[in-house]
């Protein structure tokens, strides 16, 4: 059972309870982004069990008319055992989002109005060729219906912003939370900020598809809501399910499209504790959710 400091940032052990959670959303104007929980798996059948679990999440989505879709990692579905497993279970998921009965809003997903989004979350800067890669095959077969989170931290990141701009599909933009080697990425607050600043610029100037804006910052949702008056293109503000939830709903409420991205699952511990330990305000707000 999930105590109740973490019961603030996972939406519990179910499939079930999840979809409860997306339903208060909805209700509130906010769409969810589900994650089943769990990464770094070395054995197929693990990798082979939440794809499978995926697979049935889009179909529940679905069959709920629930305002909803999915993010996956890829050591999650079968990078830590193959490329090969990674590509077979990510095309899985894939092709069994498209041609449900979700109703997502055409700015949430370019592709058909019956395809159901899938996410593909970014992990450490191993691995960013391979997702990338595979974020490209899968959006241009879906005709966008798949999406893919840079990391504004990596030094690599312009040129990628670079390559994706072309390509159906949505990009979501966050400033990082892997422990990076100086080598490969920003390592200072301020110059991090600064990197999410420029990369938000070139988005909203280069990308048809719309700016998945993946910030808890105000500052951050500040810049990207003066470079959509000046640029015009839509965008959408990505945050975590209990950080600044009371943002969400008052952005939401002012007519921006708000995602809350929504964990379930029975590793929650892991995630919690990574949560907390990530960045001091995520310890704040779980000490406010105790205390009331």
């Amino acid at each position: 059972m999930i105590p109740p400091i973490a019961n603030n940032f996972v939406a519990g052990e179910t499939p079930e309870a999840a979809l409860a959670h997306v339903e208060e959303l909805n209700g509130q104007g906010i769409g969810a982004i589900l994650n089943l929980l769990g990464e770094h798996y070395d054995e197929r059948s693990d990798a082979d069990a939440d794809a499978d679990a995926y697979v049935a999440l889009v179909e529940a989505l679905a069959e709920r008319d629930l305002d909803g879709c999915v993010s996956v990692k890829p050591s999650q579905i079968g990078l830590g055992v193959s490329d090969a497993a990674f590509e077979e279970n990510l095309a899985r998921i894939v092709e069994g989002a498209s041609g449900t009965d979700a109703t997502p809003s055409t700015e949430r997903s370019p592709g058909a109005d019956d395809d159901c989004f899938v996410w593909i979350d970014m992990e450490d800067h191993d691995t960013t060729d391979v997702t990338l890669d595979a974020f490209e095959r899968h959006a241009v077969e879906t005709d966008g219906n798949v999406g893919v989170c840079v990391q504004a931290n990596l030094k690599r990141t312009p040129e990628d912003l670079d390559r994706l701009a072309s390509l159906p599909g949505k990009v979501r933009l966050v400033k990082g939370a892997y422990d990076e080697p100086a080598g490969v990425a920003h390592r200072e607050k301020s110059r991090v900020d600064e990197a999410y600043r420029e990369c938000l610029s070139f988005m909203f100037e280069s990308f048809d598809d719309g700016v998945a804006v993946g910030s808890h910052d105000p500052a951050m949702i500040d810049c990207a809501r003066e470079l959509h008056e000046e640029h015009g293109t839509p965008y959408e503000v990505q945050m975590l399910m209990g950080v600044r939830e009371e943002a969400q709903v008052d952005l939401a409420a002012d007519g921006v499209e708000v995602n809350q991205y929504v964990p379930y699952g029975s590793k929650w511990f892991q995630y919690f504790s990574r949560r907390v330990r990530e960045r001091k305000e995520n310890a704040l707000f779980a000490l406010r959710a105790v205390l009331g």
